[in-house]
Parts: C-alpha cells; structure tokens; sequence
C-alpha cells in the first residue's frame, strides 16, 4: 500500500484547489454529493480523500494525533504538486482544517469547518469508545449508536437507504484506524490553534447536531477573526449529507465570495 492517503483527483488542473477531507468513520465516498458538482458546476480542482486509518488509506499503528493526520494531508499535497489550496472538513475532517490553517499557512486558501469544534472537553467518552473498537475488532461494535447522532430522525426515517449506506461505510472502518482516530479527539485542544488562524473561515453546523452540538461551531466561529458562522435548521452531525445542497452553496459562495474579493 502506498504511504499516500487515498484520494479522488478531478477537475481542472489549473483551476483553484479544493481538498475534501470527511468525518470519523467516513471515506472519501461521503463528499458525492458535492464533489462533481464543485467540479463540474464550479469549475474546481476537487481532492476528496481518505482520512489516515480510514478507507483505502494507510493504516499505521496509533495513537494517531490531529498533527499526523495533518502532515499526511500536507503529504498528499506535494504528491500532486498542489501548493495551496481550499480545505473543506467534517467533524475530525475540520479539526485537520485547523490544523493546517494555523501550521502551514501558507498551504491553505480559503477555509470551511462543517460540525467541528477545537476542543470536545473530557477524554474519557473517546478513550472507552476506541477501547471498545479495539476489544471487538470491528467499528461495527458501535456503529447503529453512532449514526443515530448522524442524521435527524425525520430525514434518517424519509432516506433509509442513506441511512444504511452509512452505517455500512462506518462498520467497514478498519478498526485500528478508527480506534487510534479516537485517540487523537481524546487529546483534541486547538483553541490556540484555531485563534491563530487567519485564512478567510466559514463555520458550518447542523441544529440538531448531538455529536458536537452548535454551541461548538460558535465557540469556534467566535475564536477566528472574521469567520462567518451558519447553522443549518434542520441539521445533525453529518450535515453534507442530510443538507447536501445547502452545503454545495454555502461552500461555493464562501469560496466565490472570498475569491472575488482577494
């Protein structure tokens, strides 16, 4: 297996990068709702990829930490000779946002945190669900727990079929990864981080999000200078999939915006 994160590289290749990293759990298969329309519609040069320990990307032995998984997606950057680019993240996904955005700077464009916070509070939840995993040997262990906080019960009870499309993709997480990806959260402190952060910042959240509730997204927004802050109603913790559409636009205008006035 390569040492390079898994990765979907399409669009122009001179058109402005966007790197799409997902959530705890997920691969790269969560961003297609947004991926061919940001490259197709919007003219973007769009990198989904696999999270460190996720997918079909390597799986090294943890604990893992948010500063890793950041070096591996700085590493996939000089693979394809991107030098700077947009970063786009869910969840774990937006804390590697914040990463990159404070420590290499100059790497990072334009800035977009989805359902993410820079500090989650005590260990303890992280530390027993990645003992959990590890004891089982699958993610499946705790899958039908986790995404119940995925997607609010209207929109999961209207879209079974999404709904089991993700319970499948988290199940078929290779344990170790995903336990040692809980180990990072379990240490996640980037309040410093984020107050550090200058690339222009759009904050999303969903309003119903009980994995990292809105309060978080407000704490984070309130922590970056000029970050502009939207809270989609109705809207849970994988809010690119429930909210796909709106999350294509707000996307696209965050960057449109930005780019018109740089």
């Amino acid at each position: 297996m390569s040492d390079i994160l898994n990765h979907e590289d399409g669009g122009p290749r001179d058109a402005p990068a966007l790197l799409l990293a997902g959530s705890l759990g997920t691969t790269l298969r969560m961003w297609d709702p947004q991926a061919d329309v940001l490259r197709n519609d919007h003219g973007l040069r769009v990198i989904a990829y696999d999270q460190l320990g996720h997918g079909a990307s390597p799986v090294p032995d943890g604990p893992y930490s948010i500063a890793r998984l950041g070096e591996a997606a700085l590493a996939l950057m000089d693979h394809l000779g991107v030098r700077r680019a947009s970063f786009a993240g869910v969840s774990i996904g937006g804390m590697v946002g914040q990463w990159l955005a404070a420590h290499a700077p100059e790497r990072i464009d334009r800035l977009v945190l989805i359902c993410t916070s820079a500090h989650l509070g005590a260990p303890d939840p992280w530390i027993e669900r990645a003992r959990t995993v590890r004891e089982a040997g699958t993610v499946g262990a705790i899958a039908d727990a986790v995404v119940e906080r995925w997607l609010t019960p209207p929109w999961a009870a209207a879209h079974p079929e999404a709904r089991d499309a993700l319970r499948a993709m988290l199940a078929a997480q290779p344990a170790e990864g995903y336990a040692a990806c809980c180990d990072a959260l379990a240490h996640l402190d980037e309040r410093a981080d984020a107050a550090a952060i200058e690339a222009p910042t759009l904050v999303l959240g969903g309003a119903q999000d009980a994995a990292i509730p809105p309060e978080h997204q407000e704490r984070l927004a309130a922590s970056i200078a000029g970050a502009r802050l939207e809270i989609l109603d109705p809207g849970a913790h994988v809010v690119s999939v429930e909210r796909a559409d709106a999350v294509i636009d707000l996307i696209a205008d965050h960057l449109d915006r930005e780019r018109s006035t740089a």
